[in-house]
């Protein structure tokens, strides 16, 4: 998957639990975050656009979606 790099803000309690939670699962804080926001759109019901976008966009956020189906599936 292509990434992007970006400033985000997050308030210290969360910050501290997205640390600790990818030190206990062994991978960087970006990769849990994006794995993290990637389930929670998932679990709250995001479906990617169908009408209007191109081909390749609607490709990718269809991988995106089955790839946060297949972690939470995973995780129970």
């Amino acid at each position: 998957m292509a990434t992007r790099k970006v400033t985000l803000s997050l308030d210290s309690g969360a910050l501290e639990f997205a640390e600790r939670a990818a030190k206990a699962h062994g991978i960087s804080v970006s990769s849990w975050l994006s794995k993290a926001a990637r389930r929670e759109a998932v679990r709250t019901g995001y479906t990617p656009p169908q009408a209007g976008h191109a081909e390749h966009s609607a490709l990718s956020d269809e991988a995106e979606r089955a790839a946060a189906e297949e972690d939470l599936r995973a995780e129970g």
